[in-house]
């Protein structure tokens, strides 16, 4: 299940981290839908997609907050619900299949790094004492 889980992951990061650079280089000109977006909303979604593919990957990968990424994840099954509902709003039902999926592995990422298969903190190196004392309630 990890291996599916990174494979996925990756992919998705990839898909995310394209698209949102996209929106982000490209003039706001040549990014027409089917409906009209304002620009700085765009903007806005390309930044929230390039950040969410480096939470897909960066936290597993140096295990620094883990729980970040299926943050990430939720965040991208919101964002690609707003995809399917405006594409289907303009008209296109055969396209909203595509944003549709793509939300379903997310939530399948998220699902799977909060429950299934959550990601592990930092391991610790040398004895197993970590230094942390609990504070005394003064009972």
């Amino acid at each position: 299940m990890t291996a599916a889980l990174w494979i996925v992951q990756s992919l998705l990061a990839l898909l995310f981290f394209f698209a949102g650079g996209m929106k982000l280089v490209l003039p706001l000109e040549q990014l027409t839908g089917p409906i009209t977006l304002p620009g700085p909303l765009l903007r806005f979604i390309g930044v929230a997609e390039v950040l969410g593919a480096l939470g897909l990957i960066l936290p597993g990968l140096l295990r620094i907050r883990p729980g970040l990424t299926p943050l990430a994840a939720a965040g991208l099954v919101l964002i690609m619900s707003g995809a399917t509902v405006l594409t289907l709003a303009g008209g296109d039902t055969a396209p909203a299949l595509i944003p549709l999926l793509v939300g379903l592995l997310s939530a399948f990422v998220a699902y799977g790094r909060w429950r299934l298969m959550p990601h592990r903190g930092p391991t610790m190196s040398g004895n197993a004492d970590s230094g942390y004392r609990p504070r005394s309630t003064g009972s």
